[in-house]
């Protein structure tokens, strides 16, 4: 099991200690980003990982799926309010799943 911690994902068994100085730096970071900037860049972590889950021998395609479907739920509940980069959000999205297609055909 893991741990998200505004710094980045950990190992809940042994937990990072962030100073205050770090934590307050994050959350400062966080409030003076726009949030379609903070999803953004979620989005193609998001992205990158179930790339990464179709890679693997043999792809893990539970977790491909579940990704997709996490992004495709962020994408039609922000819509256009994630900006200006939406369109490139779905061909990243639409390429996912083209991917998904091939690794179950496969």
């Amino acid at each position: 099991m893991r741990s998200v911690y505004f710094g980045g994902v950990s190992d809940a068994t042994n937990p990072p200690e962030p100073s205050a100085e770090d934590l307050a730096a994050e959350i400062d970071f966080l409030r003076s980003t726009p949030v379609e900037t903070v999803l953004a860049n979620h989005l193609f972590v998001l992205l990158q990982l179930g790339a990464l889950r179709l890679a693997d021998t043999p792809p893990q395609l539970d977790a491909a799926q579940l990704v997709i479907d996490t992004v495709a739920a962020i994408l039609a509940a922000g819509g256009e309010r994630l900006g200006e980069h939406v369109p490139l959000y779905r061909n990243a999205l639409a390429e996912l799943q083209q991917a998904y297609v091939r690794a179950t055909n496969g």
